[in-house]
């Protein structure tokens, strides 16, 4: 079930929200653990054994793992296995067809294999999981005792099949004792209203118009075709995925709980570093704490951190998907990161701040060629055409794109800066009770829009549900 669909607009939100509000404290988390089960169940009726047997598998776990704070011997060798059984669910069914592919293409050998479906939010719940698992082994935390709120904490219907990653450390006491009322209901309906917006409207267009350039075989697109091409593609998964996360934040204050934000306006990033500090917060945060701090962190000598930074790195490109330009991906930009470290870091900051940002922003579109490209050879195709190799430099259909979706791309622009959320504050500003109208009237008028996309549009994929 799609946040952005009509069914979950008006019938799953409505009547769930509804009994939560009018059930007692002690029975809203077992609301919420049932609906999530029911959401989760709508799209993967087979798949969500495979989750409760994580929520099992990382529950006792953890309790085992707690019995054994006195004997580190005993606690690591439980770690251990948690963390390897986590591992292989995640491999298995993320890794395993990609694994079997390759061994036939090297070796002289067919050996036959069923492609398996990926299970939506493996990833996510599972990244969760072993937080959980690791925190507790730190003694950072203390196991949850009730089964259910831990059930509820991994399958929480608004974070569950795209993230953000939250760690247990974060939610620990919101799963016991939150606070929910009108006025939180209200800012949750805010930021969902604009996060929907942002889906259906920015993220859709501009994804209707990559798929209508991506269709052009790479060797015959003009230099403007493939840069609107790339740049579509990058508003695209911008306001895709941060627009979910905007949805996943603004639904969980609506039930009472509060979630970091994912998302900080990355594209005015003036270098790649500090572009992967505003990009999906939490998949950086998660490995900085669990891979990048234990293999030493930046704490030891220089070819070291290089090589940490480089594990990282490839296993954020392995994260996202079994497939070589998703590995490539992830080493360009381990590369970048650790020359910018070491290499051109300072003379990068001698710039000016508008030579730092166009800087940043061609080797982010040149990133997400790899990412979005279907193999290595088409990716390099693809660059060949962006610095005319391809198809000469412009062309009518080009021209014709951008003369029609000029405004698109306005908004598109305005809405991966902070211009773009001052413009809404500004429409639904004024004196208090001029400001509780004119704000009604907005996010309105942005919920009666986007449902009139939704109605009369075919294109609705949600990007990060595939990883």
């Amino acid at each position: 079930m799609l946040f952005s669909s009509i069914t979950f607009l008006f019938l799953f939100l409505p009547i769930v929200l509804a009994v939560y509000y009018m059930v007692p404290a002690k029975a809203k988390n077992i609301v919420l653990l049932a609906a999530s089960i029911v959401f989760y169940a709508w799209g993967e009726p087979i798949y969500i054994f495979l989750m409760l047997l994580s929520i099992l598998l990382n529950y006792f776990c953890g309790r085992d793992i707690y019995r054994k704070w006195e004997d580190p011997v005993k606690g690591k060798r439980s770690v251990v296995f948690a963390v390897a059984a986590n591992v292989l669910i995640l491999a298995f069914f993320k890794y395993y067809g990609f694994l079997i592919e390759n061994l036939n293409g090297i070796l002289p050998t067919d050996i036959p294999y069923r492609e398996l479906e990926l299970p939506i939010g493996l990833s996510f719940y599972t990244f969760q999981g072993l937080s959980y698992i690791i925190d507790i082994y730190r003694q950072k935390v203390k196991p949850q005792k009730n089964i259910l709120n831990y059930a509820l904490y991994i399958c929480m219907f608004p974070q569950l099949i795209a993230g953000p990653i939250i760690r247990y450390i974060d939610i620990e006491s919101q799963l016991t004792e939150r606070r929910i009322s009108a006025v939180r209901l209200g800012q949750g309906s805010m930021m969902f209203i604009r996060g929907l917006a942002k889906k259906v409207i920015l993220a859709n267009m501009t994804g209707e118009v990559f798929e209508q350039i991506a269709d052009i075989p790479a060797g015959r697109l003009s230099v403007m075709m493939a840069w609107m091409g790339c740049i579509s593609y990058a508003f695209q998964i911008y306001f895709d995925f941060s627009g979910y996360s905007d949805m996943a934040t603004g639904l969980g204050r609506m039930f009472g709980f509060e979630f970091r934000k994912n998302f900080d306006y990355p594209y005015i990033s003036q270098s790649i570093t500090e572009f992967w500090r505003r990009w999906h917060i939490s998949l950086s945060t998660w490995f900085r704490e669990y891979v990048y701090i234990p293999l030493g962190g930046n704490r030891c000598s220089a070819v070291r951190n290089m090589v940490n930074l480089m594990i990282v790195w490839t296993l954020t490109g392995m994260w996202h998907g079994a497939a070589w330009n998703f590995i490539v991906w992830g080493v360009y930009y381990g590369v970048i990161i650790v020359m910018e470290k070491y290499v051109w870091g300072l003379s990068l900051e001698q710039l000016p701040k508008a030579v730092r940002h166009i800087y940043s922003i061609i080797l982010i579109l040149v990133g997400w060629v790899f990412f979005f490209s279907p193999s290595i050879g088409y990716a390099l195709r693809y660059l060949a055409a962006m610095i005319g190799l391809g198809g000469g430099i412009a062309d009518m259909e080009a021209w014709f794109i951008l003369l029609t979706h000029w405004l698109l791309y306005l908004l598109a622009v305005l809405g991966s800066t902070a211009m773009g959320y001052s413009v809404i504050r500004k429409l639904a500003g004024g004196t208090s009770r001029a400001r509780t109208v004119s704000a009604v009237v907005v996010y309105f008028g942005m919920f009666f829009v986007s449902v009139a996309f939704l109605v009369t549009g075919t294109f609705n994929p949600f990007l990060y549900f595939r990883f």
